[in-house]
């Protein structure tokens, strides 16, 4: 999305805490897996982080994980979170519930295309693009209804989050894999620039620090 006068909005798009399938290295997708008590001990500080920032509104993915993070939240800022489907994690089939290794074993070659950049459905799911489309739309559509300078925090998925941001900054599909995944309880942060929205932070776990420096 571009914009002549930028507002000086921010979008904060938060990973969900830590669960037992991702010490496991088992594929979630949209398998409703809750958090640990690691993961909520993630969430409560992080969401005292975010806090800090003063956010206008959160948005979350109604998956468990991701509730539960964003609950941590809304309890420090008194907010209300709206859930929506569309910011679920990718949908991946036969991989859901296979470890790492199992993938490459069982689907190695499609798994292989994947990290090429080819435009793959990983166990007979959703392609990357189509979470895209179904995602991007969601954080633009609450995004515009945040005052000048507002921020939006986003509470979602490590694949749902790295397609959203490759779709928001305009770039092409077989890039996205450029950007690295996110650690739980971590987050980016996209704000308006004058040309559409800029990556300003990536895997973040503490507070934005602004940039000083002549790339500004």
């Amino acid at each position: 999305m571009t914009t002549a006068s930028p507002r000086g909005r921010r979008v904060v798009l938060w990973r969900h805490g830590q669960t037992s399938w991702n010490l496991e290295r088992r594929f979630q997708g949209t398998t409703d897996i809750e958090l640990t008590e690691t993961g909520v001990a993630q969430a409560k500080r992080a969401a005292r982080l975010l806090a800090s920032l003063k956010p206008d509104a959160v948005v979350a993915s109604d998956l468990k994980r991701a509730a539960a993070t964003a609950a941590e939240l809304t309890a420090l800022t008194g907010l209300d979170v709206t859930y929506d489907q569309g910011l679920r994690e990718t949908y991946a089939g036969e991989w859901q519930g296979l470890t790492h290794e199992e993938i490459i074993a069982r689907y190695g070659e499609q798994y292989a295309a994947w990290k090429r950049g080819e435009s793959v459905r990983r166990g007979g799911g959703e392609l990357e693009t189509e979470v895209a489309d179904r995602a991007a739309p969601v954080v633009l559509r609450h995004a515009d209804k945040l005052p000048d300078d507002g921020l939006l925090v986003v509470v979602s998925h490590g694949g749902t989050i790295r397609t959203t941001i490759g779709r928001l900054l305009g770039l092409e599909s077989h890039h996205w894999e450029g950007l690295g995944g996110l650690s739980n309880c971590c987050w980016s942060v996209l704000g308006e620039g004058a040309r559409g929205w800029r990556l300003l932070e990536h895997n973040a776990g503490t507070l934005p620090e602004p940039v000083l420096g002549d790339d500004d």
